[in-house]
């Protein structure tokens, strides 16, 4: 069989934070891609802003370099397990994998996670050991703990021959011994070259395009990401799609993209082995396969994971709404929630019997999250509910997602870690005792016994521990209390400004949200109880000015510093029968119902109905 020597197809898998961005950077520019006078950001393949905040990938992206006469095509994948979805397609792409792993931490969930699905298509691994001018690099140590980790997942043999390059990709530099490495990346992209199979040449065959990812444009409207799998494509060719449901669509194929270094470029071939992207079909979706006309072969369809949490979307109705945003009804919200649709195809977005009411199912809180985040960024305004886990009946019986928890604590605080874990129903499975005062725990516990629990594990080891969890499986409901928020909250009395003289008098009440100075209005949260019950409060009280003075009174109350809460923990902390209110500038949460004495007269019925 004929292989294309000229290409090479790769994805470049990693936790996140070891490195993998900055290592396609390199090789971007050793490689000579960018001209020289070429203006590059740092993380070049981190487009979106809010990748860039955080230091994660959460777009799967293509980018190609030449290296020598060859082109290497490289995907870089996102290492969270929430955009698994985009992982399992990508390894449908490629012909081999770079699994980047951190000299010093070893490997992680999440790297178990995409390189389980790596080795389930049979691909060839090279191991990078990345970070090995860390102070603390142990490099030994981390490669026997690739092989334990490739063993563990049933790789076959060949899989387990892996070679190994040692790299610091912060500094350029790459080589086969971590005691003498190379000033250049070239040992790395030698050994791509050398390991990677080649990819069949079959370009004389029938057509078969297999879409992975889809992309939007407002040019030229959807655009299918894909793998030539044989045969040949070129612009103007009438061609049939073989839609999921298993009827056919006739379309011209009007443009072809390949890829240089960050750049799409319009083309007008592709053959067997390139990856491309293709416009022209406005209903193209993921999995879906182009053939020809007369020759109708589809491809086995692509697993998409299905979605494990929820939340229901709502039009922001407090008495703030429509200050802050510039979309804030519920067609310019349902219309954003459907343009993402064209794009994430793990999300699902269901209508409600009400308008302004969604159901928004995604693959976890960090997907959820990021959604909302940028809709926020684009100037919408909404309100969200608690997410919820969904509940799924396997053979009659009802089952919830569980995670596999990985944990890395000092070992003073294991007990305390073991102890909230085992309240929230999980299940040790592992415990492993480094030897440098570190100890690594790993669990089974219900997805949403680990709501909000984020906050109280950073408490608890006092910032110092380390919590990553990835999908494991659906498994029986489990029953009794399985985590949520056990304290109260403040709850503010009346609309207005809130006065520091209000607010020093309830700090021995809890934890105050707001500073002095905020608008708030009824029924807004203001703080979080140090009891177990809710405290309605009055905030916007002034201090009654008297004729008495004291000399030092005034000047020698210090108010503690209120507590601001990020998105992602604002829905963690909530309860079921809150909201929280999302706008450009501001994140509020909020009562449901407002107004106190409806409120207590809900709560009332709630107690009669659950003890009927």
């Amino acid at each position: 069989m004929n292989k294309r020597e000229d290409l090479r197809n790769i994805a470049i898998i990693a936790h996140v934070d070891h490195g993998k961005t900055t290592l396609v950077d390199q090789l971007l520019h050793q490689s000579g891609t960018f001209r020289e006078n070429e203006q590059v950001d740092e993380r070049a393949m981190d487009s979106n802003d809010i990748e860039r905040e955080r230091g994660i990938t959460i777009l799967a992206k293509n980018t190609a370099i030449n290296y020598e006469d060859k082109r290497i095509n490289i995907m870089d994948t996102p290492g969270h397990a929430d955009f698994g979805g985009e992982v399992e397609r990508i390894m449908k792409m490629v012909d081999g994998v770079l699994l980047v792993v951190d000299a010093y931490e070893g490997c992680m969930p999440q790297t178990r996670f995409v390189l389980r699905k790596a080795l389930e298509q049979n691909l060839t691994p090279i191991v990078v050991v990345n970070k090995i001018d860390r102070p603390a690099a142990r490099p030994a140590e981390v490669v026997d703990e690739v092989l334990e980790l490739l063993i563990e997942l049933d790789a076959n043999d060949e899989q387990l021959e892996f070679p190994v390059v040692y790299a610091s990709a912060l500094n350029g530099i790459a080589g086969n011994d971590p005691e003498n490495l190379e000033e250049t990346m070239t040992p790395l992209l030698d050994s791509i070259i050398e390991h990677i199979p080649a990819p069949i040449d079959n370009s004389e065959e029938p057509l078969q395009f297999q879409v992975a990812m889809l992309d939007y444009n407002d040019y030229v409207g959807r655009i299918g990401v894909g793998r030539v799998v044989r045969g040949t494509m070129k612009v103007g060719d009438q061609v049939a799609l073989m839609k999921l449901d298993g009827s056919v669509k006739k379309f011209r194929v009007t443009k072809l993209f390949g890829f240089h270094g960050l750049r799409r470029i319009e083309i007008n071939e592709v053959k067997a082995g390139d990856l491309a992207a293709v416009a022209g079909m406005e209903e193209i979706n993921v999995g879906e396969t182009v053939c020809p006309v007369d020759h109708q072969d589809a491809l086995p369809p692509l697993r998409i994971d299905e979605p494990t949490l929820q939340m229901t979307f709502l039009v922001n109705n407090s008495p703030f709404a429509g200050r802050e945003g510039k979309f804030v009804t519920s067609r310019q919200i349902e219309d954003r929630l459907r343009s993402e649709l064209e794009t994430d195809v793990s999300l699902k977005v269901e209508n409600t019997e009400s308008p302004d009411v969604w159901k928004v199912s995604g693959r976890g809180e960090l997907h959820l999250s990021i959604l909302i985040e940028n809709m926020r960024r684009e100037g919408y305004e909404l309100q969200v509910s608690k997410p919820e886990v969904i509940v799924r009946e396997i053979d009659g019986v009802k089952c919830e997602p569980v995670e596999h928890v990985q944990v890395d604590v000092p070992e003073e605080y294991t007990g305390p870690v073991m102890e909230s874990l085992g309240a929230r129903k999980g299940e040790m499975v592992n415990m492993v005792n480094n030897g440098n005062g570190q100890v690594r725990l790993e669990f089974k516990v219900p997805a949403r016994g680990l709501i909000g629990y984020r906050t109280e594990f950073l408490t608890q080891t006092r910032g110092y521990g380390v919590l990553n969890h990835s999908f494991d499986s659906y498994q029986p409901l489990a029953t009794g209390y399985v985590g949520g928020r056990r304290s109260g909250v403040l709850v503010s009395l009346e609309k207005g400004k809130a006065t520091q003289y209000s607010l020093m008098s309830l700090e021995d009440r809890g934890v105050i949200f707001v500073e002095p100075g905020t608008e708030v209005y009824m029924g807004m949260i203001v703080g979080e109880h140090n009891r177990d019950n809710d405290l309605t409060v009055n905030v916007v009280k002034e201090k009654h000015l008297t004729n008495v003075r004291s000399a030092t009174k005034d000047q020698t109350s210090v108010m503690n510093k209120a507590r601001k809460m990020s998105l992602e923990e604002s829905l963690q902390f909530l309860a079921d029968d809150e909201y929280c209110e999302i706008t450009p500038e501001s994140i509020r949460l909020r009562k449901k119902i407002l107004e106190k004495g409806e409120r207590e007269r809900a709560e009332k019925r709630k107690k009669v109905q659950d003890k009927e």
